[in-house]
């Protein structure tokens, strides 16, 4: 049996802008999957699961290691542009860089980057 992938359970979308990222990553770290379903606990210790969609929903977090000054600056735009990402508002599109399929979806947290520099040697400048 052949191993299954995302594109196996989503179901074909179209994106709010028609714009893709096109930074790929340097890792994923996950590919998490959840269902849209709410669980009611009773007093007595019972439990009703209730499935609000068949529907999976999956979870991607990516990670980059080194971004030139470029590349750093569209994940950035992706996240800030009103006509693009927009934060977390807007769907797009992202070509997953191992499985070959390009998904649509949008940010589900905000965007932080971290900058880094080391210096060999310190001395006075005046």
């Amino acid at each position: 049996m052949a191993a299954k992938e995302m594109y196996d359970y989503l179901s074909a979308a179209v994106a709010d802008k028609d714009v893709t990222l096109s930074v790929a990553p340097q890792e994923i770290l996950t590919e998490q999957s959840s269902k849209n379903t709410v669980i009611h606990l009773g007093d007595d210790g019972s439990e009703v699961r209730v499935n609000l969609s068949d529907a999976s929903i999956f979870y991607v977090t990516l990670q980059w290691d080194y971004l030139d000054e470029s590349d750093s600056g569209t994940v950035i735009d992706f996240w800030n542009d009103t006509v693009k990402g927009n934060g977390m508002a807007n769907s797009f599109k992202w070509g997953h860089p191992t499985d070959g399929h390009t998904y649509v979806v949008r940010f589900a947290s905000d965007l932080s980057r971290f900058q880094k520099t080391s210096y060999s040697e310190l001395v006075k400048s005046d």
